[in-house]
């Protein structure tokens, strides 16, 4: 009857074929809303898929679905993790996973350390402050190696503390950990720090740093890699979202660049599985503003 109303009236093919003019007109009236809730889709599809571009570009290129979900909802744009991976395979696009780590051999002690492992792989205690980590990594530059020590709140995953130089030495450590200090203005007692059992770590001078700063210092076993894990997962996403995509002609460049990774990308943009896909710094502020409400109630 569509297709021929141009030629018959309604009313005679009606009657013809035995159904009822309002049938029709119903049947009319519901093809009409139908394609206009197809077009509605269609408007909210290219809209999503030119906002996931965005997002996915804003990563620099790095966010996968998780990430993407989370930030569209963040938004106000309410959709399945599964709608948005399919919406990026259907546009070619896709996040970076991190490769599994490969740990750096831990330079030892030619003395034997008697620090204890007071972690336990527990690196998150359920408070800030209760556990640093701490590691040193090695990144190629034109000019050579760049060390980096980095140190992290196992609670929020935040990176307190960081130094870099081309040479690795008790010195670097140091640094980073008066950084980490300087930022929390002050630590509660029981603070633990916790690294492998590197000469870094273990030498006399950090000793002393630590029992000035009022921190305990703890160290994993012996080539037991997953005692340090969460500093080693650290590495790997900084590695394969950041640093190994692009080569770096001197230590100057790299050093720049990495600093305002950790400070802007990481520890401010980056959602963080986690820690319910937000930025360990607005982690750290959700903390502040509970502990506030708390004590605005007692």
């Amino acid at each position: 009857m569509q297709l021929e109303k141009a030629n018959y009236s309604i009313k005679r093919m009606s009657r013809l074929l035995q159904v009822s003019r309002s049938g029709y007109y119903k049947w009319e009236k519901s093809q009409v809303t139908r394609l206009r809730g197809e077009d509605k889709r269609q408007r909210f599809l290219d809209q999503l898929d030119k906002r996931i571009h965005d997002i996915w570009e804003d990563s620099d290129e790095v966010y996968g679905a998780p990430r993407i979900t989370a930030e569209l909802v963040d938004e106000g744009i309410i959709v399945n993790r599964k709608t948005v991976a399919k919406r990026m395979r259907m546009m070619g696009i896709e996040g970076i996973s991190p490769r599994a780590f490969v740990p750096v051999t831990t330079i030892q002690s030619k003395r034997k350390s008697t620090l204890p492992d007071l972690v336990k792989r527990l690196f998150d205690q359920g408070q800030l402050n209760r556990v640093w980590m701490s590691d040193i990594t090695y990144l190629r530059t034109g000019e050579g190696w760049l060390y980096l020590c980095a140190i992290r709140d196992g609670h929020s995953r935040r990176v307190l503390g960081w130094a870099m130089d081309s040479v690795q030495d008790s010195y670097l450590v140091e640094r980073a950990l008066r950084m980490a200090y300087t930022l929390r203005g002050e630590v509660p007692e029981g603070l633990v720090f916790h690294a492998d059992r590197g000469t870094q770590f273990t030498s006399e001078q950090l000793w002393q740093v630590c029992q000035e700063l009022g921190i305990a210092q703890s160290v994993g076993r012996t080539g037991v890699c997953f005692d340090n894990a969460m500093s080693e997962s650290f590495w790997s996403t900084l590695k394969t979202e950041f640093y190994d995509r692009k080569k770096w002609a001197t230590r100057d460049e790299a050093r720049k660049a990495v600093a305002r990774w950790i400070e802007i990308v990481y520890n401010r943009r980056r959602r963080h599985s986690a820690i319910g896909m937000i930025s360990p710094v607005d982690f750290e502020a959700r903390i502040a503003d509970q502990d506030d409400k708390k004590k605005a109630a007692a």
